[in-house]
């Protein structure tokens, strides 16, 4: 037996006890004590051979797991990952019951779990330990390893009753912990633990501190790139929204170049709306300093009504006191100001947000609205004054060229040779008279006419035929926008300028008549008025007045040669009773009421009421007198 028999036990990596074998057949073999002795040291050598093998290769796989983890770890971009990964392969690699990994918390002076592997108990899973207290906390304070084969009578660790609890729960008995580091800072602590009494090697201190060192980078790294990706993000997220504010700025410069362009070739409040509803959407209401409505655009909507009238009208001085929009419900609103003037409002009904970009649009809008309402009121004002020089001169009867009159109203577009009525409107208050004066201007503009303001009233010449009908109309639309009544008198038509100082007068009369027959905020012509607008007018008109009263019973007499006007004369001479009538006439009471109907037919039904008796009995009498 040689020697030789134990490289062949090594080469096999035979175990230990195989080792003995060959001493064992020397012996029963009978070898002398010198081969013995010779096999015992051959052994013995071979044993120390086979030990120092066993701890490279356990050396070589501790490093080559060293080297994988820091290859999976590099991998991982996700801290959560990052930390699993860790604790997963420190339990394997120690071959422990449970392996844990905890991170500081510098603000309140703890350490606390974050990520277990092999742990069944809840409690130990939440735990916090303050720095300094048992194993983790000792271990997390003063940077060093430490170890415990028996932790909970370990006398050398500061115990917390809440701490050994959590422990017992979960069965521990051994732990190794290491410190993780980033230089000379703590970050945590890498834990692997047994459910039974094993000390720990100083080959597996020395493994579990190099994976604590790369699971320090590792976290570390993990933090930086989320550190990075939440600094990209919040680029991307400031980016976009540069993005954004600079697209809206730029739509908010294309709407005020296109407002702008709308002043400059003349356009109206309304393009102006159009422009807002076009690029906000919803429905745009503009408003003048009364809450009466100027224009509206956009989506087709139910207008304002009187409640939201009175909202808006209170969120109007409001947004111009601060100088921005105001919402109201689904209601945006911003005020048209100039100075200390409130010139009117507009409002955006839309159900959307509008955001602080698009409420910049529609001040915008406000600003050139007033704009375009301060000019239009300049314009109105100055084209109202040549007007009303004008009619002034017309009004006067002063002694001026008819042609330098009609060249002047040429320029104006009014047209003298046309037929004209005059309007007289009377409106009381001098505190309107501003109002009225303008309303007055504006109208007879839009209507190619003239206007005239005077205390207590303004003068309209308006081109027409049909002045109680347009007295009708300037009395319902001046009195809405004073919002008190408005009474209007009229006369005409006249034709060139000699006869409006003379009808000027006749609606004078006329409007006073209204008046006096309490019609206040009505309209109506003298012919309108009947015996009282015969009374009153210039040129006594008594064949109008005939035509007016009995004209049709007039006109069939003279056709089928009857006795109408005779028996209507009989009728009122006798108080109206039927066989009065008839005796007077000599015919039957039949006949009287034959005629009667007739009459009924021609006049109205209501021929016989008091105000129309009254007109007829002076028809008849005026009728009699002209014969």
């Amino acid at each position: 037996m040689t020697c030789g028999v134990f490289l062949e036990l090594l080469a096999r990596e035979a175990s230990p006890v195989e080792f003995e074998g060959p001493l064992v057949q020397a012996r029963a073999e009978g070898a002398p004590p010198a081969v013995l002795e010779e096999l015992e040291a051959a052994k013995l050598a071979a044993l120390r051979v086979r030990a120092v093998m066993r701890r490279h290769a356990r050396r070589e796989a501790e490093l080559e797991a060293l080297f994988d983890t820091a290859g999976d770890l590099a991998g991982l971009r996700d801290l959560d990952a990052v930390l699993e990964a860790i604790t997963r392969r420190a339990r394997r690699l120690l071959n422990a019951d449970i392996a844990y990994l905890t991170l500081n918390d510098d603000e309140r002076g703890e350490t606390y779990m974050r990520v277990t592997d092999g742990s069944v108990s809840a409690a130990f899973r939440r735990l916090r330990l303050p720095m300094g207290t048992g194993l983790v906390g000792l271990v997390a304070q003063t940077a060093m390893p430490y170890t415990s084969e028996h932790y909970l009578g370990d006398e050398q660790f500061q115990h917390r009753g809440f701490i050994d609890d959590a422990v017992a729960e979960e069965g521990i008995v051994s732990i190794l912990g290491v410190p993780m580091m980033l230089g000379s800072r703590v970050i945590g602590v890498l834990t692997a633990a047994n459910r039974n009494e094993r000390p720990f090697e100083p080959e597996e201190v020395a493994l579990l501190g190099s994976l604590a060192a790369h699971a320090a980078v590792a976290i570390d790294n993990a933090r930086l790139l989320e550190e990075t990706r939440t600094a990209l993000e919040e680029l991307s997220t400031a980016n976009e929204e540069i993005k954004a504010r600079s697209a809206a700025v730029e739509r908010a410069a294309r709407a005020h170049d296109r407002m702008t362009a709308v002043v400059v070739r003349g356009g109206g409040v309304e393009d102006v709306a159009a422009i807002v509803t076009e690029l906000l959407g919803g429905t745009l209401y503009v408003l003048d300093a009364d809450s009466r409505q100027l224009a509206t655009t956009g989506a087709a909507t139910a207008p304002l009504n009187e409640e939201e009238l009175v909202g808006v009208s209170a969120s109007a001085h409001s947004a111009r006191a601060q100088g921005r929009t105001v919402r109201r419900g689904d209601l945006w609103i911003a005020s048209v100001s100039s100075g200390d003037e409130m010139l009117g409002t507009l409002v955006l009904r839309t159900p959307e947000e509008v955001s602080d970009a698009d409420q910049r649009i529609l001040e915008r809008a406000a600003l050139v609205t007033a704009l375009l309402l301060l000019f239009q009121r300049s314009v109105t004002e100055a084209e109202g004054r040549v007007r009303g020089e004008l009619l002034d001169d017309l009004l006067s009867g002063r002694p001026v060229g008819a042609e330098a009159l009609a060249a002047r109203a040429r320029r104006v577009n009014v047209d003298l040779d046309a037929p004209h009525v005059v309007l007289c409107a009377r409106y009381g208050a001098q505190e309107h008279r501003q109002r009225a004066a303008f309303w007055a201007s504006s109208y007879a503009t839009v209507e190619r006419g003239l206007a005239a303001s005077r205390a207590g009233e303004v003068v309209l010449l308006l081109p027409g035929e049909r002045p109680g009908e347009t007295a009708r109309r300037v009395a319902k639309e001046l009195g809405a926008s004073l919002g008190r009544p408005a009474t209007v008198g009229a006369a005409g038509p006249v034709r060139g300028p000699d006869g409006v100082a003379a009808a000027h007068r006749e609606a004078q009369r006329c409007a006073d008549a209204l008046k006096a027959l309490g019609r206040a905020g009505d309209g109506a012509d003298a012919a309108e008025l009947g015996f009282v607008g015969l009374l009153m007018g210039d040129d006594r008109d008594v064949p109008g007045f005939l035509a007016r009263a009995i004209g049709p019973v007039l006109d069939y007499d003279e056709r089928r040669g009857t006795s109408l006007v005779q028996t209507l004369e009989a009728y009122f001479g006798t108080g109206g009773g039927l066989a009065k009538t008839a005796e007077l006439l000599h015919i039957h009471v039949n006949t009287v009421s034959q005629r009667l109907e007739r009459i009924a037919r021609l006049l109205g039904e209501d021929w016989h009421t008091p105000e129309r008796a009254l007109e007829i009995q002076l028809a008849l009498r005026l009728l009699r007198l002209s014969r």
